[in-house]
């Protein structure tokens, strides 16, 4: 299965990482590749189901996922239960970096789904979600500290 890891140091403190990262209702808004992302409902325990629209290279890739939010740690896993790929999960986190810093990682394994041409289309899709995520993480980043 096919894996995407990126990591992105960001000049603010882990509590201001960890709330934006949180936020998904606000990606749309300053995210240039995220179409939608709706909140569908939460549980008492603090999993949300949220609905997603993503622009990857020039296509709308949608889908519907939980999201497990662990405060303590700042980990955001979430798993996709319904959408365009075979599979899509993974993880956001944000530690502390020291010094009013802190570093933001977003991992996930995805699974296209059409085993035939997974040698063709697996490369392409990891730098598309690559390319995709690196933009994400910068938003981020560019999201903090212009409200800090």
């Amino acid at each position: 299965m096919p894996h995407v890891e990126v990591n992105l140091p960001i000049k603010a403190p882990a509590a201001d990482a960890w709330h934006a990262v949180t936020r998904l209702e606000d990606y749309a808004a300053y995210m240039e590749n995220v179409e939608s992302v709706t909140v569908l409902g939460e549980t008492d325990t603090g999993t949300r189901t949220s609905e997603w629209s993503v622009l990857l290279k020039g296509s709308v890739l949608e889908w519907v996922e939980e999201d497990e939010l662990d405060e303590d740690k700042r980990v955001m896993s979430f798993t996709q239960v319904s959408g365009d790929l075979d599979e899509f999960n993974g993880y956001w986190r944000v530690e502390d970096g020291g010094d009013g810093t802190s570093v933001v990682t977003f991992s996930v394994d995805f699974e296209i789904g059409i085993p035939l041409l997974a040698d063709m289309l697996n490369p392409v899709a990891t730098r598309a979600l690559r390319e995709n995520s690196e933009h994400m993480l910068r938003a981020i980043e560019r999201r903090i500290t212009a409200v800090s």
